[in-house]
Formats: structure tokens, sequence, C-alpha cells
């Protein structure tokens, strides 16, 4: 008998390398899709409504709550973000495996409103590389960055919550912990902190 599809969770501070770990994962491991997670931030250049993000105006994204469209959603660095139920369940419902990346308020909120989902946790290396990556990124101003760092310092805090932690210090290796993770839950299984 086939197993029900899976919701994998990864979480951890901006910068860390989500996406970047992500999209190897979504190479590696076919089955999955990446659930597009909704946003009051405005698009970065080269970001698209519907395939990055769904952005929505402040007053949308508040109705949407108050409507209970979504299964989490967050408050990070002045801008909302949150996954839609209706996005969640269309993707299940096709039988694939779905990714969220979601940051680590999110993760909470999805692991009381689906305790059989998997949480990933990603680690930097240390809090210097992290800071050196959201600058390296150039998408944000030095008060952005700091405001990234000083969220970033509590949800490094959070890390012993979650079953799975990956440090992302080498991508090859950080992706292969994570492929390794997900294709073990997959098959039944899957531990610790690589």
């Amino acid at each position: 008998m086939p197993s029900a599809p899976k919701v994998f969770v990864i979480t951890g501070p901006s910068g860390v390398g989500k996406g970047t770990l992500i999209r190897g994962l979504l190479e590696r491991v076919p089955d999955l899709e990446l659930s597009v997670s909704a946003t009051t931030r405005a698009p970065r250049p080269g970001e698209q409504d519907g395939v990055d993000y769904h952005f929505l105006t402040p007053q949308e994204f508040e109705r949407r709550v108050a409507a209970g469209d979504f299964v989490e959603h967050a408050t990070y660095s002045g801008n909302r973000y949150g996954t839609l139920r209706s996005e969640l369940e269309r993707r299940l419902e096709s039988g694939a495996g779905v990714v969220l990346e979601i940051e680590v308020q999110g993760a909470r909120q999805v692991r009381r409103a689906m305790p059989a989902a998997v949480a990933v946790f990603i680690a930097p290396p240390s809090r210097e590389a992290l800071r050196a990556r959201l600058i390296g990124r150039g998408t944000d101003s030095a008060e952005q960055v700091d405001a990234r760092l000083q969220t970033a310092e509590r949800e490094l805090e959070s890390q012993p919550e979650f079953r799975h932690v990956v440090v992302n210090d080498r991508l090859e290796e950080a992706t292969d912990a994570l492929v390794s993770i997900v294709r073990g839950e997959i098959d039944g299984g899957g531990s610790g902190r690589i």
C-alpha cells in the first residue's frame, strides 16, 4: 500500500541557504513539489507572482488570515508570510510530497496543525557565516540585515525543537544530508542531526 504524501517543512534563519538546498532537493527527489508561499513584501527583481510567491497587499493578507485561508502565517522583518491552505491541499491531492520553505514561527504552527509533517532546521556553520551570506546577497539594506540577524539569533536557539538539523557549511554535503533525511522519511524512517 503506498504511503500518504508527506509534508516537509524546511526552516532556519534568513540567509542560511534554505532555497538553494531546496532546489537541490527537488532536482534529486522528483516526487516532491514546492508550495508557493504568500507574502506582503514587494517582489525582488526577477520574481514572479504565483511562481516565487503569491504577492498580496497587507489588506488582502489580513482578509485571508481572518477567513482561515492559511495553514501558517507569521510576521518576519516587517512583512507577512504564510502558506495558503488551498496551495498545500492542491499539491497533496495530486499525490506529491510537499516542501514548505518557511520561517521558524511558521514551522511551529505547521507542527501543531500537522503533527505528521517532517521539519528540518537548516543551520549556518557560524553566526559570522550567516552575516556574510546576508550581506553578500545584496538584497537588503544594512538595517534589514541587522534586523534579520537579530531574528536569526532567536531562531538559532530553537534548533533543539527539531528532530532533524542540517548544518549548511558545504553545499553539496548539506544537500546530500537533506536528501537523505527526506528519502528516509518517505521510506518510513529517518533521524537526527547531520
